[in-house]
Formats: C-alpha cells, structure tokens, sequence
C-alpha cells in the first residue's frame, strides 16, 4: 500500500488484523510499518507511538464488541438477551482473539472514543439486565459477575483448557443458564462483608 493510503483509521485495522493473527504481543510499531511496506517512521504521521495505537485498537475493539451484542440482543428480554448477548461476546472471543484481548484495556479518561466505545456496550449489558428488575448498583454488581463468568470461558477456552471431551458449546450454554438462574434470584439488599459490616456499594 503507498504512503499516501495511510491514515490513523487504516493504521488501526491493520493493527487490529495483525493481533488476530499472531497475538498481542507481537504488535510493534516496526511490525505493522512492515506490513505496509513503509518505514516506521512514516506511521507517525498518524498515530503518536505504540501507547497511541494501543489504545485505538482498544477502542476499535470494544466498540465492535459493543455493536456485536447489541445486534444480537435487540428485540429480546430476560433470558433470550442474556443468552444472546453472551453468545455474540464467545463468537467475537472466538472470530477475534487479539482484538478481544484488546477490550480488556480501561480506557483513560482522556480517551473519548474509548470512553464512549465502553459505555455504549455498557448501556446495552444494563438494559439486558433491566429484563431482571435490576438497577443501579445491583446492575453493576451483576455486570461484573456475569463479565467475569464470560471472560473466564472464552479465555479457557482460548488456552486449550477445556481437554474434556464433551461438548464445550453445551457447557457454555449451561454456564449462561446459571447466571439467568443467579440474577432471577438476585438479593437486592446490601449484604454484610466478612466483618459483619454493610458491604460498600460504590467502586
């Protein structure tokens, strides 16, 4: 591709293809220049260094993630959101891996392209979970929850940890009927911390 093709955008995706094919780590600066047949230096006419691509990539990645389960869990309530919803999060894992690791990034608050990428997806988790009756803080307590269930799969399963052979998808599906069983049930009352004190319910 010529100089001139390059753009912040262009840089980005080919940043974001390259994570997908052989890992995060191997994102450098020296290493997308090379696939575009450019020197290094000519990058720098559109993103700042490798923290400036970075936190592009984070931001082109969740907002993907955000649109995927948005797509999927439109016009559905209760149950089949969450079980839509969380099926769109493993096929991005799945479709995507160096992109979905770049998800896991906390935007910096000078980031507004992130920042909006991240609340936007984080609009979508809390209207899925309003299907439950659950709000506020009860709604951030289960996103986390159910985040780190998600996460914790794909990521498994993405290591090869799954070495049993019966079928991972149905695992995954059960897993997603616990959480729809957790949060039909959930306790929305502060509960106590191991010092019998009223748990915080900020941060």
């Amino acid at each position: 591709m010529p100089r001139a093709g390059l753009s912040a955008p262009v840089v980005v995706a080919e940043a974001a293809r390259l994570v997908d094919e052989l890992g995060p780590h191997h994102l450098t600066m020296a290493a997308v220049a090379q696939r575009f047949g450019v020197a290094v230096p000519s990058l720098y006419k559109h993103v700042s260094g490798i923290e400036d691509l970075q936190n592009r990539l984070a931001a082109l990645a969740v907002g993907e993630l955000g649109e995927a389960v948005a797509v999927a869990a439109v016009g559905k309530a209760g149950d089949d959101a969450l079980l839509a919803m969380a099926v769109a999060y493993r096929a991005y894992a799945t479709a995507h891996p160096g992109r979905y690791l770049a998800t896991l990034r906390a935007p910096s608050p000078e980031d507004t392209e992130h920042e909006a990428a991240a609340a936007a997806l984080l609009q979508t988790v809390f209207a899925v979970l309003s299907g439950y009756g659950l709000v506020g803080d009860d709604a951030v307590d289960a996103t986390r929850m159910v985040h780190s269930a998600l996460h914790g799969f794909v990521s498994l399963e993405a290591a090869g940890s799954f070495g049993m052979p019966q079928d991972v998808d149905r695992s995954y599906e059960r897993m997603v009927g616990a959480l729809e069983v957790a949060l039909a049930s959930w306790e929305r009352r502060a509960t106590p911390d191991r010092r019998g004190r009223p748990a915080s319910r900020t941060g």
